[in-house]
Protein backbone atom coordinates (compact mmCIF):
# COMPACT_ATOMS: atom_id res chain seq x y z
CA UNK A 1 0.00 0.00 0.00
CA UNK A 2 1.16 3.54 -1.06
CA UNK A 3 0.40 7.12 -0.38
CA UNK A 4 1.26 9.14 -3.60
CA UNK A 5 2.22 13.00 -4.11
CA UNK A 6 3.72 14.97 -6.23
CA UNK A 7 8.07 14.42 -6.31
CA UNK A 8 9.99 17.41 -5.71
CA UNK A 9 10.90 18.74 -9.31
CA UNK A 10 10.45 22.08 -11.34
CA UNK A 11 6.96 21.83 -12.13
CA UNK A 12 3.93 23.90 -10.94
CA UNK A 13 1.13 22.13 -8.49
CA UNK A 14 -2.19 22.92 -7.51
CA UNK A 15 -3.77 24.08 -4.38
CA UNK A 16 -7.54 23.78 -3.87
CA UNK A 17 -9.56 27.20 -3.67
CA UNK A 18 -12.79 25.28 -2.88
CA UNK A 19 -14.39 22.32 -2.97
CA UNK A 20 -11.76 20.08 -0.78
CA UNK A 21 -14.32 20.81 2.38
CA UNK A 22 -17.03 19.29 0.45
CA UNK A 23 -14.54 16.03 -0.41
CA UNK A 24 -13.57 15.27 3.04
CA UNK A 25 -17.15 15.98 4.66
CA UNK A 26 -18.34 13.40 1.64
CA UNK A 27 -15.40 11.10 2.60
CA UNK A 28 -16.11 11.28 6.61
CA UNK A 29 -20.08 10.81 6.25
CA UNK A 30 -20.24 8.84 2.74
CA UNK A 31 -23.55 10.74 2.35
CA UNK A 32 -23.84 11.06 -1.36
CA UNK A 33 -25.50 14.80 -0.84
CA UNK A 34 -22.08 15.71 -0.10
CA UNK A 35 -20.91 14.91 -2.99
CA UNK A 36 -18.64 17.23 -4.86
CA UNK A 37 -20.01 18.51 -8.36
CA UNK A 38 -16.64 19.76 -9.21
CA UNK A 39 -13.50 21.50 -7.52
CA UNK A 40 -11.53 25.02 -7.80
CA UNK A 41 -7.65 25.18 -7.75
CA UNK A 42 -4.88 27.54 -8.55
CA UNK A 43 -1.69 27.14 -9.66
CA UNK A 44 1.15 27.50 -7.62
CA UNK A 45 4.87 27.80 -8.69
CA UNK A 46 6.68 29.68 -11.18
CA UNK A 47 4.37 30.30 -14.55
CA UNK A 48 6.80 29.72 -16.53
CA UNK A 49 7.30 25.90 -15.66
CA UNK A 50 5.18 23.04 -16.52
CA UNK A 51 2.35 21.52 -14.57
CA UNK A 52 2.81 18.25 -13.28
CA UNK A 53 -0.03 15.31 -14.63
CA UNK A 54 -0.15 14.39 -10.89
CA UNK A 55 -0.67 17.99 -9.34
CA UNK A 56 -2.31 17.57 -5.71
CA UNK A 57 -0.31 16.75 -2.37
CA UNK A 58 -3.46 16.25 -0.24
CA UNK A 59 -3.56 12.16 0.27
CA UNK A 60 -7.76 12.20 -0.08
CA UNK A 61 -7.55 13.94 -2.82
CA UNK A 62 -5.52 12.76 -5.78
CA UNK A 63 -5.99 15.01 -8.89
CA UNK A 64 -4.87 13.55 -12.25
CA UNK A 65 -4.64 15.00 -15.56
CA UNK A 66 -7.26 13.99 -18.30
CA UNK A 67 -4.10 12.10 -20.12
CA UNK A 68 -3.49 10.00 -17.53
CA UNK A 69 -7.24 9.41 -16.37
CA UNK A 70 -7.77 8.50 -20.07
CA UNK A 71 -4.91 6.06 -20.03
CA UNK A 72 -6.51 4.43 -17.00
CA UNK A 73 -9.51 5.07 -16.74
CA UNK A 74 -10.83 1.20 -16.96
CA UNK A 75 -9.06 0.51 -13.66
CA UNK A 76 -9.51 3.73 -11.80
CA UNK A 77 -13.49 3.49 -12.20
CA UNK A 78 -13.12 0.12 -10.46
CA UNK A 79 -13.04 2.23 -7.06
CA UNK A 80 -14.36 5.94 -7.65
CA UNK A 81 -15.14 8.30 -10.42
CA UNK A 82 -13.64 11.58 -11.38
CA UNK A 83 -15.47 14.99 -10.40
CA UNK A 84 -13.43 18.03 -12.49
CA UNK A 85 -11.25 20.43 -11.10
CA UNK A 86 -11.26 24.16 -12.63
CA UNK A 87 -8.09 26.26 -12.66
CA UNK A 88 -6.80 29.45 -13.07
CA UNK A 89 -5.29 28.64 -16.21
CA UNK A 90 -7.37 26.92 -18.33
CA UNK A 91 -4.28 26.60 -21.30
CA UNK A 92 -3.04 24.21 -18.39
CA UNK A 93 -5.24 21.53 -19.80
CA UNK A 94 -7.95 19.75 -18.05
CA UNK A 95 -7.71 18.15 -14.95
CA UNK A 96 -9.94 15.87 -13.07
CA UNK A 97 -10.12 14.65 -8.78
CA UNK A 98 -10.41 10.77 -8.31
CA UNK A 99 -13.20 10.70 -5.84
CA UNK A 100 -11.90 7.08 -4.12
CA UNK A 101 -15.77 6.05 -2.83
CA UNK A 102 -14.19 2.03 -2.13
CA UNK A 103 -14.15 1.96 1.55
CA UNK A 104 -12.29 -1.49 2.67
CA UNK A 105 -12.37 -2.70 6.20
CA UNK A 106 -8.71 -4.08 6.80
CA UNK A 107 -6.64 -1.96 8.74
CA UNK A 108 -5.28 -4.21 11.16
CA UNK A 109 -6.27 -1.67 14.10
CA UNK A 110 -4.08 -3.40 16.80
CA UNK A 111 -0.70 -2.78 14.55
CA UNK A 112 -1.47 0.26 13.64
CA UNK A 113 -1.24 3.91 15.29
CA UNK A 114 -3.97 5.27 15.84
CA UNK A 115 -5.06 7.87 13.45
CA UNK A 116 -4.43 11.60 14.43
CA UNK A 117 -7.49 12.97 16.06
CA UNK A 118 -6.85 16.66 13.83
CA UNK A 119 -6.34 15.17 10.54
CA UNK A 120 -7.15 11.17 10.61
CA UNK A 121 -3.35 10.52 9.46
CA UNK A 122 -2.29 7.23 10.48
CA UNK A 123 1.38 7.03 11.20
CA UNK A 124 2.11 3.44 10.68
CA UNK A 125 -0.65 1.52 9.39
CA UNK A 126 -0.31 -2.41 8.89
CA UNK A 127 -3.16 -3.78 6.98
CA UNK A 128 -4.43 -7.40 7.25
CA UNK A 129 -3.56 -9.19 4.00
CA UNK A 130 -6.78 -11.28 3.94
CA UNK A 131 -8.97 -7.63 4.04
CA UNK A 132 -7.00 -6.03 1.73
CA UNK A 133 -8.81 -5.11 -1.86
CA UNK A 134 -5.78 -6.35 -4.12
CA UNK A 135 -7.88 -5.89 -6.98
CA UNK A 136 -8.53 -2.49 -6.92
CA UNK A 137 -6.15 0.33 -7.58
CA UNK A 138 -7.10 2.37 -4.34
CA UNK A 139 -9.39 2.42 -1.57
CA UNK A 140 -10.43 4.10 1.83
CA UNK A 141 -10.64 2.56 5.50
CA UNK A 142 -13.13 3.48 8.10
CA UNK A 143 -10.50 4.09 10.15
CA UNK A 144 -9.19 7.42 8.23
CA UNK A 145 -11.70 7.89 5.47
CA UNK A 146 -10.44 11.12 4.16
CA UNK A 147 -7.27 9.09 3.04
CA UNK A 148 -6.46 6.91 -0.24
CA UNK A 149 -4.08 4.29 -0.41
CA UNK A 150 -3.06 2.63 -3.32
CA UNK A 151 -2.21 -0.60 -4.47
CA UNK A 152 0.96 -1.24 -5.55
CA UNK A 153 -0.02 -2.78 -9.79
CA UNK A 154 -2.07 0.88 -9.87
CA UNK A 155 1.15 2.42 -8.56
CA UNK A 156 3.39 0.44 -11.03
CA UNK A 157 0.68 1.93 -13.94
CA UNK A 158 1.45 5.42 -12.84
CA UNK A 159 5.10 5.36 -12.38
CA UNK A 160 4.67 4.42 -15.93
CA UNK A 161 3.17 7.25 -16.76
CA UNK A 162 4.07 10.18 -14.66
CA UNK A 163 7.92 8.55 -14.62
CA UNK A 164 10.19 11.24 -12.10
CA UNK A 165 6.77 12.99 -11.47
CA UNK A 166 5.27 10.69 -8.83
CA UNK A 167 6.73 10.26 -5.40
CA UNK A 168 5.15 6.94 -3.88
CA UNK A 169 5.59 6.26 -0.46
CA UNK A 170 5.47 3.02 0.66
CA UNK A 171 3.13 2.64 3.82
CA UNK A 172 2.81 -1.35 4.05
CA UNK A 173 3.65 -4.57 2.70
CA UNK A 174 3.21 -8.22 3.16
CA UNK A 175 6.70 -8.56 1.69
CA UNK A 176 9.22 -8.28 5.34
CA UNK A 177 12.51 -7.04 2.62
CA UNK A 178 10.09 -3.76 1.78
CA UNK A 179 10.42 -1.29 4.66
CA UNK A 180 8.01 1.41 4.78
CA UNK A 181 7.98 5.26 4.73
CA UNK A 182 9.55 6.37 8.16
CA UNK A 183 6.47 9.31 7.80
CA UNK A 184 4.45 8.48 4.64
CA UNK A 185 1.87 11.03 5.57
CA UNK A 186 4.04 13.66 6.52
CA UNK A 187 5.96 15.76 4.72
Amino acid sequence: MYRLLPALGEFRTLLFDTGLGTVMRWQRTGDPAHFPSELRGKWIGDPALRVTDFPSDYPGAPVLSRRITDALHGDLTAAGRFVPVRTDDPEAGEFLLYAVEAVVDCLDTRRSSKAKKTTGDIKKAVFRPDAVAYGLPAFRIPEAPKVVYWNGWAVDRLRELLSDDLEARLVWSEDPGLTPHRDPMGF
